[in-house]
């Protein structure tokens, strides 16, 4: 099945699909009726850009039973999510950067991203396979300590914003169950996450239903479906990969 791809060349931000390292670039719209062109471009001449443009990244907590388990969490009732803002969004190949006024730990968090295809709001569990596009990795990159820095303010939303933390990419893989799917995170060669998709407490249908209750998801959104065991720090010049085999390997140095 198609592997998605949007990437820069001669200047101009384009979109294809991906195979046997050659890019088949496409026109047009990649969520309604993409047109193939005769032109083709191997994948180490252009400039490899996020799958998309998308509105809003939502990223789940304690959405995997094993971590849920780790950490003494119960299952919730309903999906706690948060928001990663377009400025933090990051493509493969390039390099994740913390900030001069945040000198702790930094976190990777190897994650499947759901990449909704067409306008979305209350659709149903049965119903959300025709809202998916399609599926990508990322990592949802953490300054773990500012999180309860504050005894009176939670700071999930500085936490994980900062620009360069929402990492996903390079493609965005179609035709998949992810419910067959695993997340790999290699640190420097090592692997430190190898986990299950099926572990997850709510499917990525449900998550699709669920959360489009509340509000709406717009072509090219992504679903970071949380992360399981395994999260760990990395220190400046690291190389952290997120693996999905079926759709590829997001790479980036940390500086």
């Amino acid at each position: 099945m198609p592997h998605w791809i949007r990437f820069e060349h001669a200047g101009k931000a384009r979109f294809g699909t991906l195979q046997n390292g050659m890019i088949k670039v496409h026109e047009g719209n990649m969520f309604d009726m993409p047109t193939a062109t005769r032109e083709t471009l191997p994948l180490d001449a252009v400039t490899v850009l996020t799958p998309t443009q998308a509105t809003k990244m939502v990223a789940m907590w304690n959405n995997f039973h094993a971590l849920a388990a780790k950490l003494g969490l119960s299952a919730p009732p309903e999906p706690l999510y948060l928001i990663k803002a377009p400025n933090s969004y990051l493509a493969s190949g390039q390099l994740i950067k913390s900030s001069p006024s945040y000198t702790g730990k930094v976190t990777f968090e190897g994650e499947l991203g759901i990449v909704i295809g067409k306008h979305c709001k209350a659709v149903s569990v049965a119903d959300a396979d025709k809202y998916i596009f399609g599926y990508t990795c990322v990592n949802d990159v953490t300054c773990a300590e500012l999180i309860y820095k504050d005894s009176t303010f939670q700071q999930w939303t500085r936490a994980k914003n900062f620009d360069t933390f929402g990492v996903f990419g390079p493609v965005i893989a179609t035709g998949l169950n992810p419910a067959e799917l695993t997340v790999k995170s290699i640190l420097n060669g090592q692997e430190r996450q190898n986990y299950p998709i099926s572990d997850m407490i709510r499917s990525a249908q449900e998550l699709v239903s669920i959360i489009s209750q509340d509000f709406s998801f717009s072509p090219g959104d992504v679903i970071a479906c949380g992360t399981s065991v395994g999260v760990g720090s990395m220190k400046p010049g690291s190389k952290i990969e997120i693996v999905i085999d079926g759709i590829g390997t997001l790479s980036n140095e940390f500086k």
